[in-house]
């Protein structure tokens, strides 16, 4: 072909410096949600929720954020959290509503916001989260699922 070049270094180094820099970047991923009883009428339905890093690196903080909305207004509860590896529980803890968003929820639109580390020996796969929001007095509020992966670490060594 006449008039073709081949690409010259600076822009073969362009091309490597931008593959690195987008494997060095946190992946923010929408993860998909299901529902624990498909056919309740929950007060409060999951919009989306996202994984900082996604995967989760082991050792390393992770966000979990989940938009939801609020069919009426929360001014208290509990989060319980269930994790589980390969379908086999490993995992449970419980949180106080106000401490995973701000309090009161106003019927409409919020937050949940949940920052994990995951310790350094947890093993690498697949693992999958089911959440409960309860309100004042143990009502239900809520149940979803979702999955998310754990993986070793960094594919470039922390400097």
């Amino acid at each position: 072909m006449e008039g073709a070049s081949s690409p010259s270094p600076a822009s073969r180094w362009l091309v490597l410096l931008l593959g690195v820099c987008l494997r060095l970047l946190p992946t923010v991923v929408a993860t998909s949600v299901h529902y624990c009883d498909k056919e309740a009428d929950y007060p409060v339905t999951i919009k989306r929720v996202e994984i900082t890093p996604n995967p989760v690196v082991r050792g390393k903080p992770a966000k979990f954020s989940i938009s939801a909305t609020a069919g009426e207004a929360i001014a208290n509860g509990e989060v319980m959290i269930e994790v589980k590896y390969f379908g086999i529980h490993v995992h449970q803890e419980t949180h106080r509503f106000c401490e995973e968003t701000r309090c009161p929820v106003s019927q409409g639109d919020f937050l949940v916001s949940h920052d994990e580390v995951l310790p350094a020996f947890t093993p690498p796969g697949s693992y999958t989260l089911t959440m409960q929001m309860f309100g004042e007095g143990g009502a239900q509020l809520t149940c979803v699922s979702f999955d998310f992966k754990i993986r070793i670490g960094s594919p470039v060594a922390d400097t």
